[in-house]
């Protein structure tokens, strides 16, 4: 049934967004002549697929409507608007535990500090000794709790770390003793002075030879961090992570800080949270590690996570222990959320799983009614002009991870080695194994699939090698950047630098039935080696150019030969030598 216009045009007031068969619903017109209509103009949807509103009053036009936009939905409706977080009550707030970050440079002993507060081993085990999942945990001194957050210590961990810090109140940097300041350790101090949080420094590795705390606290004020011993108001304390020296006085060290900033949170309303990790768990299905920020979370309460819903069905402490509720700064695993969601979106508690789903709904449609109107006209020729503008080359990437944390950090670290010659464009990053999918969609935009910490199907192999789709797997992550890396250095258009050898002159003239000429040289300067292009010069003028296929010491045949040595000199494709000729050895070299 299509709708014919009348003398008289109907009019129809659309929503911000709405999906193809709710538009048919509202114009009386099958959702198939919508579909037709928007074809027409270049728009490919499915049925329940939403577009924005310029689209469907496009379509509506060309049906015989009238288009006017629809009243705004009374603020009472749960899901219209999502008013700001009232502020709380000064009378309502009371103490809780402070938020610590553990920051600092790979190696420094960052793990294994976290390892003797919580008197646990962790540090074994970890892929190359990195700290692979940023964790949350709970420790208890003189009767009062502190929260620790161990963000990863690695450089390309760039964007967890700087999420840790800013979700913190107190930040822990760890400079070893015998190193000193490091990149990453500068990294982690822009971070924390960045988010204004306090800093304490652990100036760990005490117990090595090498260790020198001075030259530490010196190398700090170089980067805006003043210890107290220099007139400075941040703590510095000397501590042996491996030893478990140190470490009461750290702790206390945390509760003085934490004192001074009086942290307070109102426990009496509903909770709102952060997530720290989240992963797909085999059995146990969608679990996400929250920070509880305000309020405090119950079994039960109904969440909203970014476009997600869910329900809390069970919650457990860092120890495994099953929790029914959990107040401010308490660090929890949550089971029972719709899918897994990303690492650092906000958690709100809802009045119940109807206004969860509603308000995942009405978010959901604003960004794909959003995302429609930014995609409605793509096709094949302007996708190939936007490849093909400014000779762009790009390295078309999948990235499969075990957890959004990883997905994240690593998405972030490729983006970086992006220049002005080559782009690496990461098409889709997600968390679970490689799949059918993950390999069709590298095959259909001519890109490789990299699995961090995760598994590939067996058919998803299969389909990869017939289609000539590279995956590669990797469990450390800076071996996975290098080797992006060296790819990138491959793609650039070869530019190439003449570096010169060395020059020999020739001082005598030989015969030989065999080889021709060979030049009798003394080796003026530098190094002169067998297979070196080399240039034949005669008063500076160039006589010919070549390769150098041998060098003579007395009767031996050697590879290279050193300044104020004699040797003989065998040049492809020359024999017409003189005395006083000058050999110039030289080779092109990559410029990067």
């Amino acid at each position: 049934m299509t709708a014919q216009p009348s003398s008289k045009a109907r009019t129809v007031m659309l929503p911000p967004a709405l999906t193809v068969k709710e538009l048919g619903d509202r114009l009386g017109v099958s959702p198939v002549e919508i579909i037709k209509r928007l074809m027409t103009h270049g728009v490919m949807a499915a049925i329940n697929q939403s577009i924005d509103f310029d689209t469907a009053a496009i379509v509506s036009t060309d049906l015989g409507f009238e288009v006017g936009p629809e009243a705004p939905a009374p603020a009472t409706e749960p899901v219209a608007t999502e008013a700001e977080e009232a502020p709380d009550e000064p009378a309502s707030l009371k103490p809780r535990p402070p938020v610590v970050t553990i920051l600092g440079h790979v190696d420094h002993g960052k793990t294994s500090l976290l390892d003797a507060i919580r008197k646990t081993r962790v540090a074994a085990g970890e892929a190359g000794g990195i700290t692979q999942h940023v964790g949350a945990y709970q420790v208890q001194r003189e009767g009062k709790l502190i929260t620790f957050i161990d963000t990863p210590g690695h450089a390309a961990f760039t964007a967890m770390r700087a999420r840790g810090a800013q979700a913190t109140d107190i930040a822990v940097l760890v400079v070893a003793a015998d190193d000193g300041v490091m990149p990453q350790t500068v990294e982690a101090i822009n971070h924390v002075l960045a988010a204004g949080v306090p800093m304490i420094v652990a100036i760990n590795k005490m117990d090595l030879p090498g260790a020198n705390p001075d030259r530490v606290k010196q190398q700090l004020t170089e980067h805006n961090v003043v210890v107290e011993d220099y007139g400075g108001d941040v703590l510095a304390v000397p501590v042996s992570a491996t030893k478990g020296q140190g470490i009461d006085d750290l702790l206390e060290s945390i509760n003085l800080v934490a004192e001074i900033a009086e942290l307070t949170a109102n426990p009496d309303r509903p909770a709102s949270a952060v997530v720290i990790e989240a992963e797909l768990d085999a059995s146990r299905g969608p679990i996400a590690t929250l920070l509880v920020q305000r309020g405090t979370l119950r079994q039960g309460d109904a969440l909203v996570v970014g476009e997600i819903s869910g329900k809390v069905k069970a919650m457990f402490d860092d120890r495994g222990e099953r929790l029914r509720e959990a107040g401010p700064s308490r660090p929890v695993v949550v089971m029972g959320l719709e899918a897994v969601p990303e690492a650092g979106d906000r958690v709100r508690v809802v009045t119940d799983e109807r206004e969860a789903r509603q308000i995942v709904d009405l978010r959901r449609r604003t960004r794909e009614g959003r995302e429609q109107t930014d995609h409605a006209h793509v096709n094949l020729d302007t996708l190939f002009h936007e490849i093909s503008a400014g000779k762009l080359k790009e390295l078309i990437i999948v990235l499969k991870a075990d957890v959004r944390g990883s997905a994240e950090a690593i998405r972030g670290a490729l983006e970086q080695l992006s220049t002005s010659e080559v782009k690496v464009k990461i098409i889709h990053a997600a968390t679970g194994s490689v799949s059918d999918s993950d390999v069709m969609l590298a095959e259909a935009s001519n890109g490789i699939i990299l699995a961090f910490n995760t598994r590939v199907d067996p058919s998803a192999k299969k389909r990869a090698e017939a289609a000539g789709v590279e995956i590669r797997s990797y469990s450390i992550i800076y071996q996975l950047l290098e080797d992006i890396e060296k790819a990138l250095a491959g793609m650039y258009e070869p530019v190439f630098a003449t570096v010169v050898d060395g020059h020999a002159e020739v001082r005598q003239v030989f015969k030989s039935s065999r080889l021709g000429q060979i030049a009798g040289c003394y080796v003026v300067d530098g190094t002169l080696r067998r297979g070196s292009q080399v240039r034949v010069l005669r008063k500076g003028q160039e006589l010919a150019r070549g390769r150098c296929e041998g060098l003579k010491r007395f009767q031996d045949d050697v590879r290279e030969v050193q300044t104020g040595y004699e040797c003989g000199v065998v040049v492809s494709n020359f024999d017409k030598y003189q005395e006083g000729d000058v050999i110039e050895f030289f080779h092109d070299e990559r410029v990067r």
